[in-house]
């Protein structure tokens, strides 16, 4: 007499979840068990896991052909996520659990020998799904606090097979995970802690109050960096719907939730990632660096030091804000809405242009070395701000930095800015569609004529040219404007000044 069990769970495909049916078919013949449903090297190990859990829990282990189906068969499966699935189904085609004991619920988990359940990655996505679905989620202890950030969801977290086998026959109920969020306020250094540098910070708040993408070249030592770590103090709190996003992303190469809810996430790769590394990718897609500061900061320094098909790499994702890998066995979307913070010298011994150290470059030294950053990766970049070097006597006045500068009035000003922008068109202004700029960023015939001239002066592309109204928007908002003026459109081509430089 054969039976049938059928247990629901979640794959991992990205950032998403889709179901998978776990169908447990016992029948006669030679002790034996195989599975199916394009099953990865470690969902076929999973079998030995399984046998071990199943007899170290007390329970009996079939003497049948046991065959394990992983529907959808055209879905690939990886990891040990399905172990705890598995094991159920197997107890419940062998009668040891009631197979209507098992609606309503989803499983997850990799099991120890022991019966032990452990930790899995992308648990917040899969209990997204769930609650979707309007199915309770049992996973490992470990991952019910994550999980649990689905304000939706309904999460029991268990220890071991026992004790999930014990709430499916209500010998012993699992606890629902009540929602922990991790809201210790994040400290941040203050802008105050760099001396002078005015138009630099100046540019920071623009970038900060705009969300847009920025770069910073000059001598080393003249406080680039610095000025860059600062931003992520400066930018108004992540809502709930973005921190959620944030710790979604986050668990898919970690068991647990990102150190703090609703801080915006700080990236800062090493100059030898690869393309991979920035954007993602391998036989089963994973995010990249971009992914991970999604909602937040990706901070490039020393830009042009970065391999150029990791840079080029970037253009569409600056673009779109999500990155698509294809790969043969199929296509994994993530979400990149990152801020792109860069840093760069004006040269390779990084003193060109300082009056205070002789260049040692030749002019074909600087011209293949700005080269390496293309045209159309500077024309997505809307902030390229010039951050020159400072006497040494201006570091060691006493007095103290102009207070409007510091970290807590620049952020106030960023969120009465970022607000008038929510008000008007639900989006920072960098995102604005052309379509939405004509409805957003109207000019009157004086700023038209001067925005013509200019442009075609220094001969901009028309992308360059929406950049340039997108900040101009931005600096009519810090400045509580309603239209934009002449003075906004002057300010934002300045900071334009990389697409004039020759070389």
């Amino acid at each position: 007499m054969s039976r049938l069990a059928v247990v629901q769970t979640r794959a991992k495909t990205g950032l998403n979840a889709p179901a998978v049916s776990v169908e447990v078919h016992l029948s006669a013949g030679l002790p034996a068990l195989n599975m199916v449903g394009l099953p990865e090297a470690a969902v076929r190990e999973s079998k030995d896991r399984v046998r071990s859990a199943i007899l170290n829990s007390g329970f009996e282990f079939p003497v049948s052909r046991i065959t394990v189906n992983l529907a959808p068969a055209d879905l690939p499966k990886e990891g040990g996520r399905f172990d705890l699935p598995i094991a159920l189904g197997i107890l419940a085609a062998s009668g040891q659990l009631k197979p209507e004991s098992l609606a309503g619920y989803e499983f997850l988990g990799e099991l120890a020998l022991s019966g032990e359940l452990r930790p899995i990655t992308g648990s917040l996505p899969a209990s997204i799904a769930c609650s979707q679905a309007a199915h309770t989620l049992i996973l490992p202890e470990m991952n019910a606090e994550t999980a649990a950030l689905c304000p939706d969801a309904k999460v029991l977290g268990a220890r071991d097979l026992l004790r999930v086998c014990s709430h499916l026959t209500q010998n012993e109920t699992l606890s629902e995970v009540v929602c922990s969020k991790n809201e210790s306020p994040a400290t941040y250094p203050d802008l105050l802690d760099v001396k002078g540098q005015q138009q630099a910070k100046r540019g920071l708040m623009t970038a900060a109050a705009g969300g847009h993408h920025l770069i910073f070249y000059g001598p080393p030592g003249t406080g680039k960096t610095m000025l860059a770590s600062r931003l992520p103090g400066i930018l108004p709190e992540m809502d709930d719907h973005e921190a959620l996003e944030v710790a979604a992303i986050h668990t898919l190469s970690s068991y647990s939730q990102s150190p703090s809810w609703k801080q915006r996430p700080f990236r800062n790769p090493h100059h030898t990632a690869s393309a991979v590394a920035l954007v993602g990718g391998g036989s089963q897609p994973r995010p990249g660096e971009i992914s991970y500061a999604h909602n937040g900061v990706l901070f490039l320094d020393e830009l042009p030091e970065f391999q150029k098909v990791a840079l080029e790499v970037l253009r569409e994702p600056l673009e779109t804000g999500e990155v698509v890998i294809s790969r043969s066995k199929g296509q994994a979307s993530f979400p990149a809405g990152f801020q792109l913070i860069a840093a760069m010298n004006p040269c390779p011994c990084g003193y060109l242009g300082d009056p205070q150290k002789a260049c040692q470059c030749s002019a074909e030294q600087v011209r293949r070395y700005k080269r390496k950053l293309s045209g159309p990766l500077l024309d997505r970049i809307d902030l390229q701000i010039e951050v020159a070097s400072q006497k040494t006597e201006r570091l060691f006045k006493s007095e103290p930095e102009d207070a409007q500068f510091s970290s807590k009035n620049i952020r106030n000003q960023v969120i009465k800015a970022r607000h008038r922008q929510q008000q008007r068109q639900g989006k920072p202004n960098a995102r604005l569609s052309p379509s939405e700029m004509n409805e957003f960023c109207p000019l009157d015939k004086q700023a038209q004529a001067f925005m013509t001239r200019l442009c075609d002066k220094l001969g901009y592309s028309a992308r360059a040219v929406h950049r340039i109204l997108r900040v101009a928007r931005t600096l009519a908002d810090l400045d509580e404007e309603q239209d934009i003026q002449q003075k906004h459109l002057a300010e934002a081509v300045h900071y334009r000044k990389l697409d004039r430089e020759p070389g």
